[in-house]
């Protein structure tokens, strides 16, 4: 214990411990020099009986055992020797200085059997092996005050903020797993990146170059056709991820219990597209489908409107247009319930339009609001209301898409059992508002569907998701685990995804994912991964240097086992993350962070033997026109049957304006 009163005892034996060292060595100068101190008069008769009695014990039977002697209880009064600590001394001074002295100190003899005088013989000798006692004093205080600190040369602290990474394979029917290593208190070892349970949805971060497609997704869609799951894929930058979804279909379609077939949305050619109607009367069951297809193509369309849901000039034109929806899937069993019908339904006179939409009774609630407005001829309320659907939705008054979203190639139930599908969706970055809502609403469709019980396990890839538009996505992901649906969702920042969605969203979808993965990101999302990650317990080291006294002090804290800063720094192929285990496949070790292995080589070779997407048919100018005209042939022909129908039906006449009475 450090007590006052310990330490002044401490001090009194190493003072008594050195002067016995000290009274040593006179005693050996004083024999071996006898003839000089007796020319110095320096003799006394009591000196002379004491050494009498010394030489008794044996003291002096040899020259050096006193001089080690006193060396020796020298050494002994320095072990508890405790300078001043000092980063400016090192080992080699102090050797030096020890060194020196023990030659010095043991060497002096010669002098003594030299051709000196006795006198001037003693006095060498005394001299000399006195400066060698200093010197070794001198020297083993300095080793006492040597600073034992080495700085670390980890100056940015990498070695310190490693950690344990899962090294095991931990495969499942379900599993993606990616090879990678990561470093160890300064040593490479091979880990592997388990997604074991996919179906609790995987968000992919990364800045544009950080290698989100290369090193993360396109072995998501390998794995996932090699282990027999059905796949839909929006591909941003056709045909990037398009062009590896087609190829390992051809690879893995066999070793499905039913083949799959094999589909592509490409608005930009149509001979290498399929052609299919998302509001399909088969996958509409009821007015919430229509109500759910008009929100996902109206907000798609018009991006500031997913911050203003609930507003009454957002909600009227979702309304009118899930009236429109639903009045052509129950007008001839849905022969007309495409999206184009609906867009040219939309054009149609307000009196004609509210009149023939009345007559459905389940729709009659939302039209009622315009009708009213209507024959009130509160027409400035009415053109709000309805100018914000037209005008949106008109947009998409196109042949091209026309032609492919009136056809029926194949229906987005991806999962089912008796016709699994992999479907790829292309955008094109230069059309994307466009295309973008289209591809939402059949996104919103096809999650619809394929979200039920009893069906084959599915994989749904969205590259770039900000670029559309998910009504409903975190309801996917809570709901969709059982049904064996996973979700992998790309994108570039989590600002990007609080711009294009709300705020709200984009929290619920960060917080909700259970399995992430990141690339280089900066600002609040590497903050917000850092904190995702949590903390481990790193060593600390410090040096305090003043004027009485140096101290080095030693804890250990915990910090963050992965800092923003390091996540901000990432290289291209290296990740952090964290993984979700099963009840049956528990994963002590959930962070990563971690250098993905990728086989350059032979992945550059396999997209060199790769097969080009085929054309699936051939369609010349003149069909899609004719395509075109015909659907807007068929909405004529349904409103002129429809007021038909109201001017010969006395029950349905005041439906229709005054005027227009017969």
């Amino acid at each position: 214990m450090q007590t006052g009163e310990n330490e002044q005892a401490l001090r009194k034996i190493v003072d008594m411990t050195r002067l016995i060292s000290i009274v040593l060595l006179l005693l050996h100068f004083y024999f071996y020099c006898y003839g000089a101190f007796r020319e110095w008069n320096l003799t006394t008769s009591i000196g002379t009986n004491i050494l009498t009695s010394l030489i008794r014990t044996g003291l002096f039977s040899t020259f050096h055992l006193s001089k080690t002697l006193a060396l020796g209880m020298l050494g002994v009064s320095l072990i508890a020797a405790r300078g001043k600590k000092s980063d400016k001394l090192n080992y080699r001074t102090a050797l030096a200085y020890t060194i020196s002295g023990i030659i010095l100190y043991f060497s002096s003899f010669f002098t003594l059997g030299g051709s000196f005088e006795t006198t001037m013989a003693a006095g060498l000798y005394m001299g000399i092996t006195a400066t060698g006692y200093l010197l070794v004093l001198a020297g083993v205080t300095l080793f006492s005050r040597i600073l034992h600190f080495k700085a670390t040369k980890d100056i940015f602290n990498a070695l310190n903020e490693t950690f344990p990474q899962e090294e095991r394979l931990l495969e499942n029917e379900f599993s993606i797993n990616l090879p990678a290593e990561y470093l160890l208190k300064g040593k490479v070892r091979r880990s592997w990146i388990n997604y074991v349970n996919p179906h609790r949805s995987i968000l992919c971060l990364g800045s544009p170059g950080s290698g989100k497609s290369y090193f993360f997704v396109q072995h998501v869609i390998r794995q996932s056709l090699a282990k027999q799951s059905c796949l839909f894929v929006y591909d941003f930058k056709y045909d990037d991820l398009s062009i590896i979804a087609y190829n390992h279909f051809l690879l893995n379609k066999d070793k499905f219990k039913t083949p799959p077939k094999f589909y592509l949305l490409n608005f930009d050619d149509l001979s290498r597209c399929h052609r299919c109607n998302p509001l399909h009367p088969s996958g509409m069951s009821d007015l919430m489908d229509a109500i759910e297809s008009s929100r996902a193509i109206l907000l798609g369309l018009n991006r500031d409107w997913i911050r203003k849901q609930g507003d009454f000039f957002v909600e009227s034109p979702v309304n009118l247009v899930a009236a429109v929806i639903w009045f052509l899937r129950k007008y001839k069993d849905g022969k007309y319930c495409t999206l184009p019908h609906v867009i040219e339904f939309l054009a149609t006179e307000y009196e004609k339009l509210f009149a023939i939409l009345q007559t459905e009774k389940e729709v009659s609630i939302l039209v009622d609001p315009f009708a009213s407005a209507f024959k009130t001829k509160t027409f400035e309320q009415l053109e709000g209301q309805v100018a914000g659907a037209k005008i949106a939705i008109g947009r998409l008054s196109s042949p091209i898409l026309y032609y492919v979203l009136s056809g029926n190639d194949f229906t987005l139930d991806i999962n089912n059992p008796d016709a699994p599908k992999i479907v790829c969706a292309a955008n094109n970055p230069q059309k994307q508002e466009i295309y973008g809502a289209v591809l939402s609403l059949f996104v919103s469709r096809l999650t619809r569907l394929i979200n039920t019980r009893d069906r084959l396990k599915s994989c749904l890839i969205f590259d770039e998701f900000p670029t559309i538009y998910f009504n409903g996505i975190e309801n996917l992901i809570a709901t969709a685990r059982s049904n064996k649906v996973a979700t992998v969702i790309a994108v570039q920042d989590y600002s990007q995804l609080k711009n294009q969605y709300s705020k709200e969203q984009a929290e619920v979808i960060f917080n909700i994912a259970g399995n992430v993965i990141s690339g280089q990101v900066s600002g609040d999302t590497a903050k917000l991964l850092s904190e995702r990650f949590g903390k481990i317990l790193q060593d600390r080291e410090s040096l305090s240097i003043n004027s009485t006294d140096t101290s080095v002090s030693k804890s250990s804290q915990l910090e963050q086992a992965i800092p923003a800063s390091k996540i901000a720094g990432l290289s291209s192929g290296e990740f952090v993350g964290t993984v979700a285990d099963n009840p049956d496949c528990k994963i002590d070790l959930k962070n990563f962070h971690c250098r993905i292995l990728n086989d350059h080589e032979a992945l550059s070779q396999e997209r060199r033997n790769y097969k080009a997407i085929p054309i699936f048919r051939k369609v010349n100018q003149k069909e899609v026109s004719d395509c075109f005209q015909g659907v807007k042939n068929d909405v004529v022909e349904i409103v002129e049957d429809v007021m038909d129908q109201i001017m010969n039906d006395p029950f349905l006449t005041h439906l229709l304006p005054k005027s227009m009475r017969a």
